[in-house]
């Protein structure tokens, strides 16, 4: 059978105060291309943080080349090494002191996605530079609803002096709008959520959540006259892709509500840490399924997740680790501490496996999003003692479109900058710039 009609790209399910995104269906695709089999889909990029560096040797695979096999703490990752570009080599010059003297967390989560050094300064004349993300976004226009997703676990702080002088602003931020503003992360998956879906009127808005909060209803039923009427002009494959979509929002909506009722009960001689008073796994593993929510439904093309700012000093206590996270990375070759360090690191993997996961699942023509997906998960800090910004851990995760070639650990001269890393991502966006931060010019063995 042949289609006759096409739906809108940007087509929504409206509702009171509500605007919910569909995500991509073949009634979207125009007739020639679906029977050829050749529907494009777009490319989305996407950034996670990790803090204070790791225990190199159990990260970095001895192996180049296909034949590399994974060191312990990427072995969570297994089931998706054939999707994965294990990096070595790449540094952030920018992060460095450079005559700026101690500060070396609060540079490396300002010098991350901008490549740029930050003033030293805790006022109110903070400079970095435009991040990688923002680069794209500005090109890009108004593609998707949503420019970009600014995701975080601890939340935003835009003040006070952090680290050695310098502001909290470069700490707690990844994304740079501009040389002087930060975007500020949102940390409450609620907000997450309500900002994906909701429709721009505040006032609406305002009466969705107050009748949703005094009549316990879901999101769901202010669009549900809209979703049955679409549903009777589907086909058989999309009316299964939307019914998934659907079940999956309302088990989201139902996971935020059981996860806002559930404070984390700590053993005997751990500590609570500095933030929200939840389980710290359950909230990334939520904010990790947010943005394979939003680039399921095209709302962004673009995000980026602070898991933890540098210098974070969270406990694990699930994982036997009494000490901070930051008192572990200046371990002094102790046994005892690089074990623990290892373990929060490994840890840390299985909450990306979890992501790649989610992606996998989501089917988009003959793939899947994680084919048309390219994801960035590193930090700015090699060894955490030492504070060094050379041998970074990297991972680029995802396919782009068959834009980068994956199943692989590639080695690249020692001081690579990782901003050429970013400047060859923004080429693979359809978004190309001459420089970006210290960017010396495209990185090469992506493809």
């Amino acid at each position: 059978m042949i289609k006759t009609w096409q739906l809108p790209r940007r087509t929504f399910l409206r509702g009171l105060g509500t605007a919910m995104a569909l995500p991509m269906l073949e009634a979207m695709l125009p007739a020639r291309a679906l029977a050829a089999g050749s529907a494009k889909f777009p490319t989305r990029m996407a950034f996670i943080y990790i803090p204070n560096g790791v225990v190199q040797n159990q990260w970095t695979p001895k192996q180049e080349g296909d034949s590399f096999q994974l060191p312990r703490i990427l072995e969570p990752l297994a089931a998706h090494k054939d999707d994965l570009l294990v990096m070595s080599g790449l540094a952030h010059d920018k992060a460095r002191a450079n005559g700026d003297g101690p500060g070396d967390h609060a540079r490396a989560n300002a010098t991350f996605l901008t490549g740029c050094q930050a003033r030293k300064t805790s006022g109110s004349n903070i400079r970095a530079g435009v991040s990688v993300d923002q680069v794209c976004v500005q090109q890009m226009k108004e593609k998707t609803r949503l420019p970009s997703l600014e995701l975080s676990s601890d939340g935003p702080r835009m003040s006070g002096n952090c680290d050695s002088g310098y502001s909290c602003a470069y700490q707690f931020n990844l994304a740079w709008r501009n040389d002087t503003t930060p975007l500020p992360p949102e940390s409450n998956p609620a907000l997450v959520f309500e900002r994906m879906f909701s429709n721009g009127n505040k006032p609406q808005e305002d009466e969705s959540r107050k009748r949703r909060r005094e009549q316990q209803k879901s999101l769901l039923d202010f669009v549900r006259e809209d979703a049955q009427q679409l549903e009777k002009k589907l086909g058989y494959t999309d009316k299964r892709k939307l019914d998934e979509y659907l079940t999956a929002i309302r088990e989201m909506e139902l996971r935020l509500e059981v996860m806002a009722k559930s404070p984390v009960q700590l053993p005997s001689g751990y500590s609570v840490p500095t933030g929200k008073p939840k389980d710290f796994g359950d909230h990334a593993r939520l904010m990790f399924d947010m943005m394979a929510l939003a680039f399921q439904t095209d709302s962004t093309r673009v995000a980026s997740y602070l898991l933890a700012h540098d210098g974070d000093n969270r406990s694990y206590p699930h994982l036997s680790v009494r000490e901070g996270h930051h008192s572990l990375s200046h371990h002094r070759n102790s046994p005892e501490k690089l074990e623990m360090l290892a373990r929060i690191n490994r840890y840390h993997c299985t909450l990306l496996a979890h992501f790649l996961e989610r992606l996998k699942t989501i089917k988009e023509g003959d793939g899947t999003l994680l084919d048309h997906t390219m994801i960035v998960y590193g930090g700015a800090i090699g060894d955490g003692d030492r504070h060094s910004h050379h041998d970074l851990p990297v991972i680029v995760a995802g396919k782009a479109n068959g834009n980068i070639r994956t199943g692989r650990h590639v080695r690249y001269s020692k001081d690579t900058p990782m901003s050429n890393l970013f400047l060859s991502m923004l080429d693979i966006m359809g978004t190309p710039t001459q420089r970006l931060g210290d960017s010396t010019g495209l990185l090469k063995e992506l493809s």
